[in-house]
């Protein structure tokens, strides 16, 4: 997977401008040795940090989001999470741009070639802008099908297809904001997706106010104003994105003028390294697809409660995201810089310090799960099973970190492989098959089909531990 011009060689004038973990070509790193942990920490701290931030406030927007639309009934929380995830799946193509966009905005950041850098957001952004609109067409015109399919029950099935058909109007903006928080993240830059992202996302929960109980003199639209609000809050993000990254306002610039032509040699660098996170993505989602088809045939009351664990789950995944993101660009520019010793370093101290947060996070889970619940519901039953979740969610919380990270330093290095085996035996042969078998065969419901989650994540855990110990993904070549 090699990629013209070829990566400079450690020791030449041009590695010798690298801007490893940094946004400016300022600061240049000289040897593995000589960068101490302190210094490595500062790295992922300055990088991890902001996306952290973001990370977080974005979740408690969601949280948010869920709370607005529980007040409304089990049925629109079963309509939000069953909408969710056939979305979810249509936009996991689109990994394989991020993923391949980042690890080689990464290299060539780290390299001090910003002019290729920049050829391959331009690239990344030409091809998201035509997928995207064909997939939110296409996904508009199916959601009926799609929420049949997916076992919408008949209070369920009109909200969700409302629900859907908005949110997915709104996916070529989405998927626009997505690369380009992907290209920044590779240069290194988590300030400006940070503070982005946190705009589109109080215009979310600001419409949600205004939209779903008609406050203010707006009119009262129910589940259709949350979807308004998630889609106006994507074209926000894109339309700031767009502003700023064409007008030289960040280290990465895409001009307006100038051709706009598919480079196919630039494209398929791309797609080779993030083919595999897009197919890891297609089996992560299929699996969720199957895994809620599982639990949506225990009932809405039960689905609800299940939603609601997901949606915490959401917020505990956080962590895990925002330091892969570190240990992606940290990674990616280590060995672009021809210093995999360091990029090694980066990678192992990243997930040390992911883990102390990820340990508070499980603590906070497993204790107070009862009164998370509460917020979402008033409806004893659902409270209950959802405590019973967040326990889960607590005890695995640093097989989810351990994943999460290294699966970031694997596809900062290009290694996208893996992580795409690690998902196919983690989801397919042990959520849905175990889950299934728990849940349905011996009758343990949802605890079964959380439990099978729980020993997918630990397998996940154990199989990227595995590949990143061994160092193959020192070698590999993009």
């Amino acid at each position: 997977m090699k990629h013209s011009p070829t990566m400079p060689k450690k020791g030449s004038s041009e590695a010798n401008e690298l801007t490893y973990g940094k946004s400016a070509p300022d600061m240049v790193v000289e040897s593995d040795s000589q960068v101490s942990v302190t210094e490595i920490r500062k790295q992922v701290v300055d990088l991890a940090a902001p996306a952290l931030t973001e990370m977080v406030l974005v979740s408690f927007v969601g949280v948010a989001d869920m709370i607005m639309v529980g007040r409304l009934g089990p049925p629109a929380i079963a309509a939000v999470g069953l909408s969710n995830q056939p979305i979810f799946f249509a936009i996991g193509i689109f990994q394989a741009l991020n993923v391949g966009t980042t690890a080689l905005v990464a290299r060539f950041v780290g390299a001090g070639m910003k002019k290729d850098a920049n050829a391959t957001a331009k690239q990344s952004l030409i091809v998201t802008i035509l997928l995207g609109a064909l997939v939110g067409v296409l996904g508009y015109l199916i959601t009926p099908w799609v929420m049949v399919a997916m076992g919408a029950e008949a209070d369920v099935l009109p909200l969700g297809i409302t629900y859907m058909q908005i949110v997915c109007l709104g996916i070529p903006f989405q998927t626009v904001g997505m690369v380009c928080s992907s290209v920044l993240r590779g240069a290194g830059d988590t300030r400006i997706p940070m503070v982005v992202n946190l705009t589109a996302n109080f215009v979310n929960v600001l419409g949600n106010y205004l939209l779903i109980y008609g406050h203010w003199g707006f009119p009262r639209l129910e589940i259709a104003g949350a979807a308004i609000a998630t889609s106006l809050s994507s074209v926000v993000a894109c339309i700031f994105f767009l502003v700023i990254m064409t007008t030289g306002r960040s280290l990465i610039h895409i001009p307006l003028t100038g051709k706009y032509r598919p480079n196919w040699e630039i494209l398929r660098s791309v797609f080779s390294v993030g083919f595999p996170a897009a197919i890891e993505q297609f089996v992560f989602r299929g699996g969720q697809l199957t895994y809620v088809r599982i639990v949506s045939s225990f009932g809405t009351s039960v689905f609800a409660a299940h939603q609601i664990g997901m949606n915490i789950l959401s917020l505990s995944f956080m962590p895990g995201q925002a330091f892969s993101i570190a240990a992606t660009t940290l990674v990616g520019q280590g060995l672009g810089a021809a210093q995999p010793n360091l990029a090694e370093r980066s990678a192992l101290e990243t997930r040390r310090l992911g883990m102390i947060i990820s340990t508070v996070i499980a603590a906070t889970m497993f204790f107070f799960g009862r009164f998370i619940a509460a917020l979402y519901t008033d409806d004893p039953e659902v409270i209950q099973r959802t405590a019973m979740v967040l326990k889960i969610i607590g005890v695995v919380q640093p097989a989810q970190s351990t994943q999460f990270i290294l699966s970031g330093g694997l596809r900062g290095a290009g290694d996208t492989r893996w992580p795409l085996y690690s998902t196919i035996l983690g989801i397919w042969g042990v959520r849905v098959v175990v889950g299934y078998f728990l849940a349905v065969q011996l009758g343990l419901g949802l605890l079964g089909a959380w439990m099978g989650m729980a020993l997918d994540q630990c397998t996940r855990a154990l199989v990227i531990s595995h590949r990143f110990n061994r160092g193959g993904w020192k070698k590999i070549a993009i």
